[in-house]
C-alpha cells in the first residue's frame, strides 16, 4: 500500500510538471502594407494661357480712300503677293495720266531745244549767229532736260501712290484679324487686314509680377494643350514685360515653342507649368504616422531581417490627408503605411506581394 502511494505521489508530480511548461510558439509573421520613402518634389505652379504667332503684320492703306475689295476673311490662308484689300484707285489713275502727259510734253520741248541748240551750234562755225543767242539756246535746252527729269520722277511717284491702293501680303500666312468692311473710308495707317505667321508659334501667358521677376530669359518650361494634357511641347521664356499691367497687376511673358504638333494651333488654350523653389522632406499616408503622448513615430522596416522598429520623426500636417515629414527619415527606406497600432517593436513581417511562409 505504501509502495502505491509512493507511486500515485511521483506520477502525479510530473503530471503537474510538466502542465506547467508550456509550448513556447514563435509569434506569427504580420502582414503589411508599405511603402518606400521619396523626396518630395517640387511643386509646379500651372499658368493658363494662349497659342499666338510670333510674327504678325497689320496691314493699312498709306493713303485715304474708299475700300471696295477685302477678298480675305478671318482664317483664311494667304500666299504671298496675295491682294488682301483695295481701295478705290480712280484718283491714282487720274494722277498717273497727267504725269504721263505731263511727260509726253516735258519731252517733246526738250526735243525742240536740243534741236535748236545744235542748229545754233551749226550757225557758230560759219559766224552767221552769236555766241550770246548759243548760249540762250544750250541753256533752254538744259532747262527742257530738267523738266524731263522731273516729269519722270512725277510719274514715278504717280504710280507708286496708286500701287498704295492695294494690300498684297508679304509672306504666306493666316488672316486673324479683318477690321474694316467694303464701303467704308480708311484713314491712312488703319489697320485693315491683319497676317500672321503659323509656321512659328509662341506662348504666351500673364503671371503675377512675383513670379515674372524669378523668370529669365531663356528658362526651359513645358507646355501642355489644355484639351489634352498629354500632348505636351517644351519652351523658352522669349520676352518678359519689363513692366506690370496697371490694372491687373500681371506682366506678360512670352514663351518660344520647341517643334510643337499641330494640334498647337493659334488661339488654342495651353497650360504652362512653371516649376517651383525645391522642397525638403519626404511626404507619406497619414495612416503611416504613429502618434502617441504628442510624438510622432513611424515603423522602419529592416530589409535584411523583415522587422520593423519604431523610429521618432518630425512631420507637418499637409492639406490633402498627407503629411510631410521633415526629419528622421531617409530617403529609399520602407515604411509600414498601415496597421501602425497593431505592429510591435521588434515583429517580423511579410510585405505585400510576398508569398506567405
Amino acid at each position: 500500500m505504501t509502495t502505491l502511494r509512493i507511486v500515485g505521489v511521483a506520477v502525479a508530480c510530473v503530471l503537474v510538471a510538466g502542465c506547467g511548461k508550456k509550448a513556447e510558439h514563435p509569434e506569427p509573421i504580420r502582414p503589411v502594407l508599405s511603402t518606400v520613402v521619396a523626396p518630395l518634389e517640387a511643386t509646379s505652379l500651372a499658368v493658363v494661357g494662349t497659342v499666338e504667332p510670333q510674327f504678325r503684320t497689320d496691314y493699312g492703306f498709306r493713303m485715304l480712300g474708299r475700300l471696295i475689295a477685302r477678298p480675305v476673311n478671318i482664317g483664311d490662308t494667304v500666299e504671298k503677293g496675295q491682294l488682301l484689300a483695295a481701295v478705290d484707285p480712280f484718283a491714282a489713275e487720274l494722277s498717273v495720266r497727267s504725269a504721263l502727259a505731263d511727260l509726253s510734253t516735258a519731252q517733246g520741248q526738250f526735243a525742240n531745244a536740243s534741236a535748236t541748240a545744235d542748229r545754233q551750234r551749226t550757225l557758230i562755225e560759219s559766224g552767221a549767229t552769236t555766241k550770246a543767242t548759243l548760249d540762250s539756246a544750250e541753256q533752254s535746252s538744259a532747262a527742257a532736260q530738267a523738266a524731263v527729269t522731273r516729269a519722270q520722277s512725277n510719274l514715278t511717284k504717280a504710280r507708286e501712290q496708286l500701287s498704295y491702293t492695294k494690300l498684297e501680303a508679304e509672306y504666306a500666312g493666316v488672316v486673324t484679324a479683318v477690321s474694316v468692311q467694303v464701303g467704308q473710308i480708311v484713314n491712312p495707317g488703319q489697320t485693315v487686314v491683319t497676317v500672321a505667321r503659323p509656321d512659328i508659334r509662341e506662348a504666351v501667358i500673364d503671371v503675377a509680377d512675383e513670379l515674372a521677376g524669378m523668370l529669365k530669359i531663356g528658362t526651359p518650361l513645358t507646355v501642355k494643350l489644355q484639351l489634352d494634357q498629354q500632348i505636351q511641347t517644351g519652351g523658352k521664356v522669349r520676352e518678359v514685360a519689363p513692366q506690370a499691367d496697371p490694372v491687373t497687376r500681371t506682366r506678360r511673358v512670352r514663351i518660344t515653342l520647341i517643334s510643337p504638333p499641330d494640334t498647337f494651333r493659334l488661339g488654342s488654350t495651353i497650360t504652362t507649368l512653371i516649376p517651383g523653389k525645391p522642397r525638403r522632406g519626404y511626404l507619406l499616408p497619414a495612416t503611416a504616422i504613429l502618434t502617441e503622448n504628442g510624438q510622432s513615430s513611424v515603423w522602419v522596416i529592416d530589409p535584411a531581417t523583415k522587422s520593423v522598429h519604431k523610429r521618432k520623426v518630425q512631420v507637418a500636417q499637409s492639406d490633402d490627408g498627407s503629411v510631410e515629414v521633415t526629419e528622421g527619415i531617409n530617403a529609399g527606406e520602407r515604411v509600414a503605411r498601415a496597421g501602425v497600432h497593431q505592429l510591435k517593436e521588434g515583429q517580423r513581417v511579410r510585405l505585400e506581394g510576398e508569398p506567405q511562409a
